[in-house]
């Protein structure tokens, strides 16, 4: 069983005693074409390469000796290349192998009356000898003497005059050896190669490259230097590539990363190879692999992103077509109009919020229930279509409180109780409740006109026709009696046409915000203190539009709105009147004196007494400031007394309040129909769309302001690093001015951020009220705040930038480095995105935004380099998306060729600008595509995050 083992250790043994990769013949070695000896260790010298064995010896294994000199019609160095065809076919001869005119003439001998040629070009018919001189700078200084390259390459060795003598064994191969003054330093091997006639170029791809550095040599350790481990490292592919005339490369990878894409560079090469005429004449796509008419296959990477964007674009027409066919569908369907008036009813509704203790993680009191505060105590009323009732008290009686949660609006407290909602016609379906804030949130660009009309079209029924919706604007604006601001914009910049003004009033204001919630048609309508922060004259105006609103004889709604302090005139516009005090109601009934009569009538001696003349509503803030108990007690024992039952011709829409906080979702939200958006998503998209345009149209300076400040900074920072240089301190300075961009990227998009924040309460208002769903939102915020605000700007700096500090000046790279940092542009808004929607507090979320992009600055590789980062803090560095862009920026700068001339301690240095990249700052040569990947999934991660928290968190709580 150890046989095998000792004898394949035997032969292995003999095989290394066969220098240049030669092949074990028996006790002999089989040397490749131009060397010979027992060990295939002594290159051949004068003579010719048909002598095959009997060929001379280098004498000390050096070609340059006197006693090489090459004969006519042979050169290179070891005189192995042919240069005419007469040295071809004279050697032939000699050999002793041409056959006689009598003889039949086959297979490798094939040829016109066996007339051999000497193909000086580079392409390769049979097997071809090429020499040529290396004159690398870098590699002179280290070894100043003479450098010579051979190859021999094989490609179809039947057809060669002698195979095995004139050629190698194996089809696609080649051998390597260089010569430093005239002796050889180290040997090469590869195989699986290919020709390649590209373009009138002769291009070899191989693998399985492999190398060998002589011990003892110059090179290899008898030297001043020794590259030993080195040349024994070379592996992989190998590529030879010749322009047909005298210039060539050999580039593998480490020989690219040492003297740059172009590899080792050989000039003066002569090549040679003696084959039959007819070898030459009747070649054709068999003897070489040429596509010269097919063109260069795409990279992986290419296929992928193609492949990506392909899936991008497939998907987004199929949402489209599915959108128009849903828009299509729904306004052709049926419009379902409610009739009938809705009454509102609600029976001891309370809420809590927890105290300092808290609630524990699954809703039970902890310690800290004791300190619970009771905001609302077992509050009872009711208003009937028709009526517009004022909930009245004092600051922190719960008024607010109250009508939140009869619009039902998300509460972070607890809250019990029932809520009922009344149609006289029998309709099961929820209702509609328009609720308007104390605070106008409205876009301050759109006109009035323009407001209403899109809450018309995003609140109304796709099957009602935008004729039918700009009619109902209209009559809400003459209704309102804001008809002559038509067209005057909300906020400042005045009249569309005209001249910058100060915008509409307040008055005004909340005027357009009850009519955002009439074009919804409303079942009920509550207002949370809609005459707060108006003058008496204002507020008279909006009372009185309410008052119309709740006596409309065609359609009376029931109207409830808080009411701070109202003037007599305004309390008595009220029909019914719920006075709070401390969360509990001491009256709920009819308005004007009553309620004074009551408390004279029910509680005599207990509550002040009324004076004649006096106002009432401020009689009854007087009484709700510091009620006595008895006040409370009376109250209950008259809600119990009269008690809340539904008629038995009337239809109810209960809301049971149970004791879980409104977060958990176990409240109905009313005021929702079946479909939670009346209008469709592409519809939603297309209005958003149109929302956005007009305000980006209309607010010139924003847009001005980036793309001026981008061709300002782009000027700037070329002019920094105009027409940077080739030398090593020219190449920090490129990746200087490549990180420059990348950090301006990253502290430019704060405004973002910025954005964000302040769009959100708008934002908020709209998605409460059921306006568009989250997601066209976000779509229409990246098509019209991205694009022209953060993309545009980032091309132009960029552009600028490129061309004036001298980069690399072909349209390949170019667009591959505007690819990276629009990607990274993408990245880092998103990222601000993600911060503005997370964080309520602005000041947090740009403060955090800083300090990551002071992180990114930090781990990105160029203030520190990444392998000298400690390892407890290394892995942060993958965390850092500005790492990323800057090393793909960086790669796509040396992967255009750039080679580095310079001179160290007047040394010359010619070297490869990837080399020079790997030593400063730790990039890797061949990560381009790996970093867009991560962009990508960079990309992709803020883009869920921000979709998920928007769906999520951003939401209203009151």
């Amino acid at each position: 069983m150890k046989r095998p083992a000792v004898f394949l250790l035997l032969v292995s043994l003999v095989n290394a005693q066969c220098s240049n990769y030669g092949d074990q013949n028996g006790s002999a070695c089989l040397c490749p074409t131009g060397f010979g000896g027992s060990t295939c260790a002594s290159p051949g010298c004068s003579g010719d390469i048909f002598q095959g064995a009997n060929r001379a010896l280098a004498p000390q294994q050096n070609v340059s000796d006197a006693s090489c000199a090459c004969e006519a019609g042979w050169g290179g160095t070891g005189c192995n290349v042919c240069s005419s065809s007469l040295a071809c076919q004279k050697a032939y001869s000699a050999s002793g192998s041409a056959p006689s005119d009598s003889q039949t003439i086959t297979g490798s001998q094939s040829g016109q009356n066996a007339t051999l040629t000497c193909n000086s070009a580079a392409r390769v018919y049979a097997a071809s000898q090429m020499s040529c001189e290396v004159n690398n700078p870098t590699l002179q200084v280290l070894f100043p003497g003479p450098s010579n390259l051979n190859i021999i390459r094989t490609l179809q060795p039947q057809l060669s005059p002698l195979p095995n003598t004139t050629s190698l064994a194996t089809a696609g191969t080649v051998f390597a050896q260089l010569f430093y003054a005239g002796v050889e330093q180290f040997y090469c091997l590869a195989n699986s190669c290919t020709q390649d006639l590209t373009g009138g170029n002769t291009n070899w791809e191989c693998q399985n490259l492999k190398c060998t550095c002589i011990p003892k040599t110059t090179f290899c350790g008898g030297g001043v230097s020794d590259i030993t481990g080195a040349i024994n490292g070379l592996g992989g592919s190998l590529a030879i590539e010749c322009n047909n005339a005298t210039t060539c490369a050999f580039k593998q990878s480490t020989l690219q990363s040492l003297f740059g894409s172009e590899g080792l560079s050989l000039n003066g090469c002569s090549f040679g190879e003696c084959v039959a005429q007819n070898v030459i004449d009747t070649a054709g796509g068999s003897n070489s692999t040429d596509t010269g008419g097919g063109g260069t296959q795409l990279s992986g990477g290419v296929i992928g992103g193609l492949a990506a964007v392909g899936a991008l674009v497939l998907l987004a027409i199929v949402t489209l077509v599915f959108g128009l066919i849903g828009q299509h569908s729904a306004r052709r369907a049926k419009l379902n109009v409610a009739d009938g008036s809705v009454a509102l009813e609600w029976s001891r509704v309370s809420y809590v919020v927890a105290g300092p203790g808290g609630r524990s993680r699954f809703g039970s009191r902890g310690k800290g229930a004791d300190d619970d505060k009771v905001v609302l105590d077992a509050v009872s009323g009711r208003v009937a279509p028709g009526q517009m009732m004022a909930i009245l008290g004092p600051s922190g009686a719960g008024k607010t409180t109250l009508v939140e949660i009869l619009a039902g609006k998300a509460k972070s407290g607890t809250t019990t109780g029932r809520v009922e909602f009344r149609s006289a016609s029998g309709n099961a379906e929820a209702p509609r409740i328009g609720f308007v804030p104390q605070q106008d949130v409205l876009p301050p660009m759109l006109t009035v006109y323009e407001a209403l009309l899109f809450g018309a079209r995003l609140r109304l029924p796709e099957s009602v026709s935008d004729a039918e919706k700009r009619e109902r604007v209209e009559g809400i604006m003459q209704k309102l009696g804001i008809e002559p601001l038509r067209n005057v914009r909300i906020g400042w910049g005045g009249d569309v046409g005209g001249g910058k003004t100060r915008g509409i009033s307040g008055g005004e204001m909340r005027r357009v915000t009850i009519g955002l919630e009439l074009i919804a048609s409303p079942d009920v309508l509550i207002l949370d203190e809609p005459t707060s922060g108006l003058d008496s004259v204002s507020a008279s105006r909006v009372a009185k539009v309410l008052h119309a609103i709740a006596h409309d004889p065609e359609n009376p709604i029931p109207v409830i709105a808080s009411i701070h302090q109202p003037s007599s005139q305004l309390y008595q516009i009220f029909d019914s009147i719920l006075v709070m005090s401390h969360g509990r109601a001491l009256y709920s009934g009819a308005g004007g004196f009553t309620p004074a009569e009551y408390f004279a009538r029910e509680a005599p001696g207990v509550a002040p007494p009324y004076p004649q003349g006096y106002n009432v509503a401020d009689y009854l803030l007087e009484v709700a400031s510091d009620p006595p108990v008895a006040l409370f007690q009376l109250q209950s024992g008259k809600a119990e007394s009269d008690g809340l039952t539904t008629p038995d011709n009337a239809s109810a829409e209960k809301r049971e309040i149970s004791s879980q906080t409104v977060s958990e979702k176990t409240t109905p939200t009313a005021g929702r129909s079946k479909s939670k958006y009346a209008s469709t998503f592409l519809t939603q998209l297309e209005y958003l769309c149109g929302r956005e345009w007009k305000i980006l149209r209309r607010d010139k300076t924003l847009f001005f302001t980036h793309v001026v400040i981008s061709s300002l900074l782009g000027v700037f920072c070329g002019g920094l690093y105009f027409q940077t240089g080739i030398s090593i301190a020219g190449f920090q300075s490129r990746v200087g001015c490549l990180f420059f961009l990348g950090a301006l990227i990253a502290f430019s998009s704060l405004s973002a951020l910025y954005n964000v924040v302040e769009i959100r309460p708008l934002f908020l208002r709209e998605r409460s009220s059921s306006y568009y769903s989250p997601t066209a939102w976000l779509l229409s915020r990246l098509l019209f705040d991205v694009i022209p605000l953060r993309i545009i700007p980032t091309i132009i700096v960029s552009t600028i930038t490129y061309w004036m500090a001298g980069l690399a000046h072909d349209a390949a790279h170019y667009f591959k480095f505007l690819f990276i940092l629009v990607l990274y542009t993408l990245a880092m808004t998103l990222f601000n995105f993600l911060l503005g929607t997370f964080f309520h507090n602005g000041g947090i979320a740009i403060l955090l935004s800083a300090l990551s992009a002071l992180y990114q600055m930090t781990f990105a590789g160029f203030f520190v380099h990444l392998n000298s980062i400690p390892p407890v803090l290394r892995w942060l560095q993958w965390l850092c998306p500005l790492k990323y862009c800057l090393e793909a920026l960086a790669v796509n700068e040396v992967g255009s060729g750039l080679m580095i001339q310079d001179t160290l301690s007047g040394v010359p240095v010619n070297v490869s600008a990837s080399l020079i990249m790997n030593l400063l700052f730790g990039f890797g040569s061949n990560n381009y595509y790996r970093d867009v990947l991560v962009l990508f999934a960079f990309i992709a991660g803020f883009g869920v995050g921000v979709i998920g928290i928007v769906w999520l968190r951003v939401r209203e709580r009151r």
